[in-house]
């Protein structure tokens, strides 16, 4: 399964092995515990900050401030694991340039423009919308000055997004599609917000629906992109996305590939391996137990590990209702699927099958692919190299004075 995740790009620094850090169990925790009490104050952040950055002790207040806003402890491990992340995204740059990043989008507006609006809205829709569409960009707000000519000189995801938003507002105030369906004219912001491309935003690439599930004030979507591009916002978002969900991991680095390829992926893969072993099947191992869409709302159709369960069930005649089923693998995201009549059954029979413990993480098989990669990246690529950022981190902290 292909991540369309937008990813910046590595600035000047040589890749690092990665290897993993054993880590204390999280429990019932939303951070990585410590074997430690002591509490990195904004001096000490700052100094496990890459010297190379610019305002090094502004980002090390932010950081501090919004970990004792989250109540998430300011140890080392805790630390570390947000600075890597902030440097693998951003190299701590707020809003950071892309280079050819206006002509990648131009690139795919013209390529690929009726299928995405066909794939948003159906055919119906869809077809006349893109035709408008490429009609406002060739011809609005001027001939001479048009949208197209100003998608290909953007620098950076913001610019980006305020266009696309300029795009979307000036076709909802001039394009009715009663004519067509009999439906409403589009309000404004559902449609920039429902065709928008730019999904994951800020200096830790935060998906913007997760950003409006956790709002830290009462804004509009339009806002809340813009604190999502400010260093403030950017590191809010981020840090809880990668912080606030506990899980029973011992290594690092899954925690890494969770925020790459979604929250739990790293335990759903392990799960999806178990299932391959006791039903001999081959599925892939991406963390998906369903399928969602871009808003990761859970779609109706029926994943190939669904079907998979559904026929280890019924082989090894345990009782299961297909909706109770859904109703196990819906919580595939949070902590409370391992107590899932679901997942319990499963790791019972992959120990008597294997005689071997259940395995609770592995590292997910997802590409990550997206218009600012000059190639398409995998999750194990991604997590190891934040977990060569962290190490170089944890390093750094023992010569910090405590």
């Amino acid at each position: 399964m292909h991540r369309y995740k937008f990813q910046w790009p590595i600035l000047g620094l040589s890749t690092v092995l990665a290897s993993s850090v054993l880590l204390i169990g999280c429990g019932k925790n939303s951070w990585w515990s410590s074997t430690e009490d002591t509490q990195l104050n904004s001096e000490q952040i700052k100094k496990l900050i890459p010297s190379r950055v610019k305002d090094r002790a502004s980002w090390a207040d932010d950081i501090a401030q919004i970990s004792q806003q989250l109540k998430i402890p300011a140890n080392k491990e805790n630390i570390c694991s947000i600075v890597a992340v902030v440097d693998q995204e951003s190299n701590f740059v707020a809003n950071p340039n892309v280079p050819g990043l206006g002509q990648k989008a131009v690139k795919e507006v013209s390529s690929r423009l009726q299928e995405k609006f066909e794939d948003k809205l159906g055919e119906t829709l869809g077809g006349p919308l893109a035709s408008y569409f490429e009609e406002v960009l060739r011809t609005q707000p001027s001939p001479e000055d048009n949208y197209l000519k100003q998608m290909g000189k953007v620098k950076n995801e913001q610019q980006l997004d305020v266009l696309y938003r300029e795009i979307f507002d000036y076709m909802s105030k001039h394009y009715h599609i009663s004519a067509l369906t009999g439906a409403a004219k589009f309000v404004g912001q559902d449609l920039s917000e429902k065709m928008n491309p730019i999904t994951t935003l800020g200096s830790m690439q935060v998906h913007i629906q997760y950003a409006r599930d956790h709002k830290r004030n009462s804004v509009n979507n339009n806002e809340l992109r813009d604190d999502l591009y400010s260093q403030y916002g950017g590191l809010y978002y981020g840090i809880h996305r990668l912080m606030l969900y506990p899980t029973q991991y011992d290594k690092a680095i899954y925690r890494f590939a969770d925020y790459n390829s979604g929250m739990y992926s790293s335990r759903n893969a392990a799960f999806q391996k178990m299932v391959n072993k006791i039903a001999e099947t081959d599925l892939s191992l991406d963390g998906d137990l369903l399928s969602y869409d871009k808003n990761a709302n859970p779609r109706v159709m029926t994943t190939e590990t669904e079907k998979a369960i559904m026929a280890v069930f019924a082989k090894h005649q345990i009782l299961m209702s297909a909706k109770q089923l859904r109703k196990d693998l819906s919580k595939e995201k949070t902590q409370g699927f391992e107590k899932t009549q679901t997942y319990t059954a499963i790791s019972t029979l992959y120990t008597e099958k294997t005689h071997k413990d259940p395995p609770y993480a592995i590292m997910p098989e997802v590409v990550i692919s997206g218009p600012k990669l000059s190639r398409d990246y995998n999750t194990n690529w991604y997590a190891s190299r934040v977990n060569g950022r962290y190490e170089k981190c944890m390093h750094q902290a023992k010569r910090i004075k405590l």
